[in-house]
């Protein structure tokens, strides 16, 4: 006899590439993926687990987050949601800052974050009453994006905005880059003691074969030296490399980006 009670939502981490994540959440009948680059991977998940796809969720336009999307289309016609400000094939719904996007399959809504810097129309999605964040390649575990269209002002900013919620909240990005970027973290922030209790725990994981992610916001703020710009050990740090010259939170952030994107 049915209870009425919505089922629990599941969230998969389904690898694809070298280290990326395409993420699926479903309650064993319903599914929406988010950034799925690759459709085969997402197909044989819905296969094995028999689900039925719901919605696909679009961060941004790079090809290791959309590539599969024509693909799944032709295996179901749902709606596909995306940045306003970004041309993707196959978008049906384009976002803005605020809009809600409800899969009503799932009983699930999410609330949009434009969060430009790694691309000009990056946008993230926050499921507000279960806590996840789903930041694309924004915030990552121990680090951040690229800057590949955006400028450090724009990304410090979206990256802020990301800060300003609960620190509970679960952060899904895209790929496993965790221990790169906590090996750089350690060479900004060596003293810093939640990292390195971090970057141990991290590596027990990877040992094992598991993900590092999600992390949350509230251990991005402690050991992620991108939120951490303006900690007096990483500005000095920055200054004494000779790194840093104009000491202002932009342009310590810019020369923390430029470090990581030389860091060997």
């Amino acid at each position: 006899m049915s209870t009425g009670l919505p089922k629990p939502l599941i969230v998969l981490a389904v690898p694809a590439f070298n280290d990326n994540y395409l993420w699926l959440i479903h309650d064993t009948h319903s599914a929406v993926v988010i950034d799925p680059g690759d459709a085969a991977p997402i197909l044989a998940v819905l296969k094995s687990l028999r689900l039925k796809l719901s919605a696909i969720l679009l961060t941004h336009h790079h090809g290791d987050h959309v590539g599969g999307v024509a693909q799944l289309l032709q295996h179901c016609a749902v709606p596909v949601y995306g940045p306003a400000n970004e041309a993707i094939a196959g978008v049906s719904h384009r976002l803005s800052q605020d809009d809600c996007v409800t899969v009503p399959e799932l009983g699930l809504q999410f609330l949009v974050l434009e969060v430009p810097g790694h691309t000009l129309g990056h946008i993230a999605y926050m499921a507000p009453e279960q806590g996840w964040l789903f930041c694309g390649d924004t915030l990552f575990a121990g680090g951040c994006g690229r800057l590949f269209e955006g400028t450090p002002a724009q990304m410090r900013a979206s990256l802020a905005k990301l800060m300003a919620l609960p620190d509970s909240t679960q952060v899904f990005c895209a790929h496993e880059y965790t221990l790169a970027n906590l090996r750089f973290a350690l060479a900004v922030e060596p003293e810093n003691v939640d990292l390195m209790l971090r970057f141990e725990r991290e590596q027990e994981k990877r040992e094992q074969g598991l993900a590092t992610v999600p992390s949350t916001i509230g251990l991005e703020k402690a050991t992620n030296p991108f939120l951490r710009d303006q900690t007096p050990a990483i500005v000095r740090q920055l200054i004494t490399s000779g790194r840093l010259h104009e000491n202002t939170p932009v342009a310590a952030f810019a020369a923390l980006r430029e470090w990581k994107n030389t860091f060997h």
